[in-house]
């Protein structure tokens, strides 16, 4: 079911699909300070919390897969790679969590968390791996340097400022982090 409502002062026209399947309706959105929908206006606080959720996963994935890289000795390239696709499955697999806990089957919510994440995470990956790359001697530095720990942090900075307005653009044009919105009540 499609429905068109004015609302959310400030926001244009909404519109809102099948709310029906998740049991509740159109009286719950009332109030709710986000674009739903393609053309609405969008908060920068809105933005750099969708790109902070994204970042936490990708951090956790990055960090983890050059833990495990270096342990196992590997190279700089594997480790690279390993962590990359880490970054991705940790930053999907918080979106995934949230979904799932409003009751959405599997498949549609790694439809919704392949939907909402995969550009974020991916410029968030180009800037923080570019940085570390690019860096002079990070990309030997070892976990127990302070230059590592110093460069994956400026890193992961700079991946933010760059993917905050990313996140704006897609929220305000009804995707990215605003398809997930409709399962956060």
């Amino acid at each position: 079911m499609e429905q068109k409502h004015e609302g959310h002062e400030g926001h244009g026209v909404h519109q809102h699909h099948g709310h029906e399947q998740h049991g509740h309706g159109h009286e719950q959105h009332q109030g709710h300070g986000h674009a739903h929908g393609a053309g609405g206006p969008v908060s920068w606080g809105t933005a750099a919390r969708a790109t902070l959720h994204c970042l936490t996963g990708c951090a956790i994935g990055e960090v983890l897969g050059m833990v495990i890289g270096t342990a196992l000795g590997w190279g700089n390239v594997q480790t690279m790679i390993l962590a990359i696709i880490l970054a991705f499955f940790f930053g999907y697999a918080l979106t995934l969590r949230g979904v799932l806990a409003a009751g959405v089957d599997l498949r549609t919510a790694i439809r919704v968390a392949l939907a909402a994440d995969t550009l974020s995470i991916a410029v968030m990956e180009l800037i923080d791996n570019g940085v570390i790359a690019l860096w002079p001697g990070a990309m030997d530095a070892h976990l127990s340097d302070p230059m590592f720990w110093i460069v994956l942090a400026i890193a992961l900075v700079a991946a933010f400022v760059i993917t905050t307005p990313v996140n704006k653009w897609m929220i305000g044009r009804g995707k990215g982090h605003a398809v997930v919105h409709q399962y956060h009540h």
